[in-house]
Protein backbone atom coordinates (compact mmCIF):
# COMPACT_ATOMS: atom_id res chain seq x y z
CA UNK A 1 0.00 0.00 0.00
CA UNK A 2 3.14 2.43 1.08
CA UNK A 3 4.34 1.61 -2.63
CA UNK A 4 1.18 2.41 -3.98
CA UNK A 5 0.64 6.01 -2.31
CA UNK A 6 4.38 6.66 -3.85
CA UNK A 7 3.89 5.54 -6.61
CA UNK A 8 0.90 7.98 -6.99
CA UNK A 9 2.36 10.92 -5.60
CA UNK A 10 5.56 10.58 -7.61
CA UNK A 11 3.04 10.52 -10.58
CA UNK A 12 1.67 13.65 -9.25
CA UNK A 13 4.67 15.26 -8.64
CA UNK A 14 5.82 14.76 -12.37
CA UNK A 15 2.59 15.75 -13.95
CA UNK A 16 2.61 19.18 -11.76
CA UNK A 17 6.24 19.65 -12.79
CA UNK A 18 5.18 19.37 -16.14
CA UNK A 19 2.01 21.22 -16.01
CA UNK A 20 4.56 23.76 -14.65
CA UNK A 21 7.52 23.85 -17.17
CA UNK A 22 4.80 23.66 -19.94
CA UNK A 23 4.30 27.65 -20.01
CA UNK A 24 7.79 28.19 -20.45
CA UNK A 25 7.87 26.26 -23.33
CA UNK A 26 5.38 28.03 -24.43
CA UNK A 27 6.88 31.30 -23.43
CA UNK A 28 10.49 30.37 -25.22
CA UNK A 29 8.27 29.72 -28.69
CA UNK A 30 6.41 32.33 -28.59
CA UNK A 31 9.15 34.81 -27.76
CA UNK A 32 10.90 33.01 -30.72
CA UNK A 33 8.16 33.71 -33.06
CA UNK A 34 7.31 36.90 -31.61
CA UNK A 35 11.30 37.94 -32.75
CA UNK A 36 11.22 36.06 -36.09
CA UNK A 37 8.35 38.07 -37.24
CA UNK A 38 9.77 41.04 -36.11
CA UNK A 39 12.75 40.35 -37.48
CA UNK A 40 10.31 40.01 -40.81
CA UNK A 41 8.69 42.75 -40.57
CA UNK A 42 11.38 45.15 -39.53
CA UNK A 43 12.46 46.40 -43.39
CA UNK A 44 8.62 46.73 -44.19
CA UNK A 45 7.60 48.90 -41.03
CA UNK A 46 10.28 51.67 -42.18
CA UNK A 47 9.21 51.61 -45.64
CA UNK A 48 5.21 51.92 -44.82
CA UNK A 49 6.07 54.86 -42.03
CA UNK A 50 8.39 56.13 -44.63
CA UNK A 51 5.90 56.43 -47.54
CA UNK A 52 3.75 57.71 -45.11
CA UNK A 53 5.97 61.09 -45.79
CA UNK A 54 5.19 60.97 -49.48
CA UNK A 55 1.65 60.09 -49.47
CA UNK A 56 1.05 63.98 -47.32
CA UNK A 57 2.85 65.78 -50.28
CA UNK A 58 0.78 63.37 -52.80
CA UNK A 59 -2.14 64.67 -51.25
CA UNK A 60 -1.09 68.33 -51.46
CA UNK A 61 -0.05 67.89 -55.37
CA UNK A 62 -3.17 66.65 -56.06
CA UNK A 63 -5.42 69.18 -54.57
CA UNK A 64 -3.53 71.30 -56.55
CA UNK A 65 -3.59 69.95 -59.79
CA UNK A 66 -7.52 70.00 -59.52
CA UNK A 67 -7.36 73.57 -57.98
CA UNK A 68 -5.41 74.42 -61.54
CA UNK A 69 -7.92 72.31 -63.14
CA UNK A 70 -5.74 69.90 -64.53
CA UNK A 71 -7.24 66.41 -65.11
CA UNK A 72 -9.83 66.77 -62.69
CA UNK A 73 -11.98 63.81 -62.18
CA UNK A 74 -8.57 61.59 -62.21
CA UNK A 75 -6.55 63.76 -59.46
CA UNK A 76 -10.11 63.69 -57.18
CA UNK A 77 -10.25 59.77 -57.70
CA UNK A 78 -6.29 59.64 -56.91
CA UNK A 79 -6.83 62.32 -53.40
CA UNK A 80 -9.27 60.26 -52.19
CA UNK A 81 -7.10 57.47 -52.67
CA UNK A 82 -4.12 58.71 -51.40
CA UNK A 83 -6.22 60.11 -48.37
CA UNK A 84 -7.73 56.87 -47.65
CA UNK A 85 -3.93 55.45 -47.87
CA UNK A 86 -2.76 57.62 -45.55
CA UNK A 87 -5.43 56.97 -42.50
CA UNK A 88 -5.54 53.23 -43.07
CA UNK A 89 -1.52 52.92 -42.76
CA UNK A 90 -1.55 54.99 -40.00
CA UNK A 91 -4.18 52.87 -38.06
CA UNK A 92 -2.44 49.98 -38.98
CA UNK A 93 1.02 51.58 -37.63
CA UNK A 94 -1.08 52.22 -34.17
CA UNK A 95 -2.76 49.18 -34.06
CA UNK A 96 -1.41 46.63 -36.23
CA UNK A 97 -2.62 45.57 -39.47
CA UNK A 98 -2.70 41.98 -41.24
CA UNK A 99 -3.21 43.26 -44.52
CA UNK A 100 -0.14 45.86 -44.90
CA UNK A 101 1.82 43.09 -42.60
CA UNK A 102 2.11 46.05 -40.02
CA UNK A 103 2.71 44.97 -36.16
CA UNK A 104 1.01 46.46 -33.56
CA UNK A 105 3.20 49.25 -32.67
CA UNK A 106 4.07 48.84 -28.60
CA UNK A 107 6.93 51.56 -28.03
CA UNK A 108 5.09 54.43 -25.90
CA UNK A 109 7.67 57.23 -27.37
CA UNK A 110 6.65 56.19 -31.10
CA UNK A 111 2.86 55.63 -30.32
CA UNK A 112 3.27 59.11 -28.25
CA UNK A 113 4.75 60.66 -32.11
CA UNK A 114 2.41 58.95 -34.10
CA UNK A 115 -0.63 60.24 -31.53
CA UNK A 116 0.81 63.69 -32.93
CA UNK A 117 0.63 63.13 -36.05
CA UNK A 118 -3.03 61.86 -35.94
CA UNK A 119 -3.86 65.13 -34.26
CA UNK A 120 -1.99 66.87 -37.27
CA UNK A 121 -4.00 64.53 -39.66
CA UNK A 122 -7.20 65.39 -38.23
CA UNK A 123 -6.65 69.01 -39.01
CA UNK A 124 -5.22 68.71 -42.62
CA UNK A 125 -7.94 66.06 -43.59
CA UNK A 126 -10.77 68.48 -43.24
CA UNK A 127 -9.08 70.23 -45.90
CA UNK A 128 -8.31 67.57 -48.22
CA UNK A 129 -12.21 66.28 -48.03
CA UNK A 130 -13.22 70.30 -48.33
CA UNK A 131 -11.22 69.80 -52.16
CA UNK A 132 -12.03 65.93 -52.79
CA UNK A 133 -15.80 67.35 -52.39
CA UNK A 134 -15.19 70.16 -54.77
CA UNK A 135 -14.14 73.47 -52.83
CA UNK A 136 -10.97 74.08 -53.85
CA UNK A 137 -11.13 77.80 -53.04
CA UNK A 138 -7.65 79.70 -52.17
CA UNK A 139 -8.40 79.50 -48.23
CA UNK A 140 -8.64 75.85 -48.23
CA UNK A 141 -5.54 76.08 -50.70
CA UNK A 142 -3.83 77.72 -48.04
CA UNK A 143 -4.54 75.61 -45.26
CA UNK A 144 -3.12 73.20 -46.94
CA UNK A 145 -0.02 74.36 -47.72
CA UNK A 146 0.23 75.80 -43.75
CA UNK A 147 -0.53 72.40 -42.51
CA UNK A 148 1.15 69.80 -44.64
CA UNK A 149 4.56 70.66 -43.61
CA UNK A 150 4.12 69.94 -40.29
CA UNK A 151 2.55 66.74 -41.10
CA UNK A 152 5.24 65.31 -43.11
CA UNK A 153 7.96 66.72 -40.20
CA UNK A 154 6.35 64.72 -37.54
CA UNK A 155 5.63 61.93 -39.60
CA UNK A 156 9.63 61.53 -40.45
CA UNK A 157 10.17 62.28 -36.79
CA UNK A 158 8.15 58.87 -36.34
CA UNK A 159 10.25 57.59 -39.38
CA UNK A 160 13.40 57.82 -37.65
CA UNK A 161 11.99 56.58 -34.36
CA UNK A 162 11.21 53.11 -36.05
CA UNK A 163 15.02 53.18 -37.87
CA UNK A 164 16.45 53.67 -34.51
CA UNK A 165 14.33 50.58 -32.41
CA UNK A 166 14.65 48.60 -35.68
CA UNK A 167 18.07 47.77 -33.19
CA UNK A 168 19.38 44.17 -34.31
CA UNK A 169 16.56 43.87 -36.50
CA UNK A 170 18.15 45.28 -39.20
CA UNK A 171 21.85 46.74 -39.75
CA UNK A 172 21.85 50.39 -38.74
CA UNK A 173 22.86 51.50 -42.39
CA UNK A 174 20.28 49.11 -44.09
CA UNK A 175 17.89 50.67 -42.35
CA UNK A 176 19.42 54.09 -43.10
CA UNK A 177 19.47 53.16 -46.09
CA UNK A 178 15.81 52.00 -46.52
CA UNK A 179 14.65 55.48 -44.98
CA UNK A 180 16.32 57.89 -47.02
CA UNK A 181 15.74 55.58 -50.23
CA UNK A 182 12.01 55.90 -48.98
CA UNK A 183 12.73 59.74 -48.71
CA UNK A 184 13.10 59.80 -52.27
CA UNK A 185 9.73 59.08 -53.08
CA UNK A 186 8.56 62.29 -50.89
CA UNK A 187 10.99 64.45 -52.33
CA UNK A 188 9.32 63.73 -56.09
CA UNK A 189 5.84 64.94 -54.44
CA UNK A 190 6.87 67.88 -52.96
CA UNK A 191 9.01 69.00 -55.85
CA UNK A 192 5.80 69.25 -57.64
CA UNK A 193 3.50 70.24 -55.04
CA UNK A 194 5.85 73.71 -54.60
CA UNK A 195 5.53 73.52 -58.50
CA UNK A 196 2.06 73.57 -57.92
CA UNK A 197 1.66 75.88 -54.98
CA UNK A 198 3.87 78.60 -57.47
CA UNK A 199 1.07 77.81 -60.66
CA UNK A 200 -1.67 78.79 -57.91
CA UNK A 201 -0.09 81.91 -56.96
CA UNK A 202 0.87 80.63 -53.17
CA UNK A 203 4.15 81.86 -51.72
CA UNK A 204 5.54 82.23 -55.38
CA UNK A 205 8.85 83.20 -54.54
CA UNK A 206 9.56 81.11 -51.49
CA UNK A 207 8.26 78.08 -53.58
CA UNK A 208 10.18 78.51 -56.65
CA UNK A 209 13.56 78.30 -54.51
CA UNK A 210 12.24 75.26 -52.25
CA UNK A 211 11.19 73.37 -55.65
CA UNK A 212 14.95 74.02 -56.61
CA UNK A 213 15.81 73.00 -53.35
CA UNK A 214 13.99 69.99 -53.25
CA UNK A 215 15.21 69.12 -56.97
CA UNK A 216 18.81 69.53 -55.86
CA UNK A 217 18.38 67.45 -52.63
CA UNK A 218 16.92 64.38 -54.73
CA UNK A 219 19.79 64.63 -57.33
CA UNK A 220 22.61 64.94 -54.43
CA UNK A 221 20.72 61.81 -52.03
CA UNK A 222 20.24 59.88 -55.81
CA UNK A 223 23.61 60.19 -57.07
CA UNK A 224 24.83 58.92 -53.39
CA UNK A 225 22.20 55.84 -53.13
CA UNK A 226 23.79 55.06 -56.43
CA UNK A 227 27.65 55.36 -55.67
CA UNK A 228 26.82 53.18 -52.39
CA UNK A 229 24.82 50.81 -54.09
CA UNK A 230 26.60 47.18 -54.06
CA UNK A 231 23.66 45.12 -55.56
CA UNK A 232 23.75 45.44 -59.15
CA UNK A 233 19.87 44.91 -59.85
CA UNK A 234 18.75 47.53 -57.36
CA UNK A 235 21.80 49.75 -59.34
CA UNK A 236 20.12 49.80 -62.38
CA UNK A 237 16.85 50.38 -60.98
CA UNK A 238 18.19 53.90 -59.58
CA UNK A 239 19.51 54.00 -63.27
CA UNK A 240 16.22 54.22 -64.48
CA UNK A 241 15.37 56.76 -61.98
CA UNK A 242 18.19 59.08 -63.27
CA UNK A 243 17.08 59.13 -66.18
CA UNK A 244 13.26 60.41 -66.01
CA UNK A 245 14.78 62.48 -63.29
CA UNK A 246 16.74 64.17 -66.36
CA UNK A 247 14.03 64.38 -68.38
CA UNK A 248 11.77 65.97 -65.16
CA UNK A 249 14.61 68.70 -63.83
CA UNK A 250 14.63 71.79 -65.84
CA UNK A 251 10.69 72.19 -64.89
CA UNK A 252 11.60 71.71 -61.18
CA UNK A 253 15.04 73.66 -61.26
CA UNK A 254 13.23 76.60 -63.35
CA UNK A 255 9.91 76.22 -61.52
CA UNK A 256 8.25 76.26 -65.10
CA UNK A 257 4.67 76.98 -64.70
CA UNK A 258 3.52 76.76 -68.48
CA UNK A 259 0.67 75.11 -69.92
CA UNK A 260 2.97 72.46 -71.71
CA UNK A 261 5.43 71.75 -68.38
CA UNK A 262 1.96 71.39 -66.01
CA UNK A 263 1.00 68.57 -68.10
CA UNK A 264 4.70 67.60 -68.58
CA UNK A 265 4.92 67.47 -64.86
CA UNK A 266 1.14 65.30 -64.16
CA UNK A 267 2.73 63.02 -66.60
CA UNK A 268 6.41 62.41 -65.37
CA UNK A 269 5.62 62.40 -61.04
CA UNK A 270 3.93 59.27 -60.69
CA UNK A 271 6.53 57.39 -62.98
CA UNK A 272 9.12 59.04 -61.18
CA UNK A 273 7.64 57.86 -57.39
CA UNK A 274 6.68 54.47 -58.79
CA UNK A 275 9.98 53.57 -60.13
CA UNK A 276 11.71 54.74 -57.27
CA UNK A 277 9.21 53.01 -54.90
CA UNK A 278 10.29 49.87 -57.03
CA UNK A 279 13.98 50.61 -55.46
CA UNK A 280 13.08 51.13 -52.31
CA UNK A 281 11.39 47.68 -52.44
CA UNK A 282 14.36 46.26 -53.60
CA UNK A 283 16.43 47.29 -50.91
CA UNK A 284 13.76 46.17 -48.38
CA UNK A 285 13.74 42.78 -50.28
CA UNK A 286 17.82 42.47 -49.89
CA UNK A 287 17.40 43.18 -45.84
CA UNK A 288 15.41 39.69 -45.39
Amino acid sequence: MKRLLSVVALSACLTMMAQAEAPKADAKADAKTEVTQTKEQGANVINLAGKQRMLTQKMSKEALFIAKGINVEANTKALKKTAELFDKTLKGLVDGDEGLKLPKTTDKDILAQLAKVSELWASMKKSIDAVAGGKADKATLEAISKENLPLLKNMNEAVQMYAKASGSKLSPEMAKTINRAGKQRMLTQKMTKELLLVANGIDADANKENAKKTGELFESTLKDLTDKCKNEEIKTQLGVVAKLWADYKDIIVKADTSDASLKKAEEMNIPLLKNMNKAVKMYEASAK
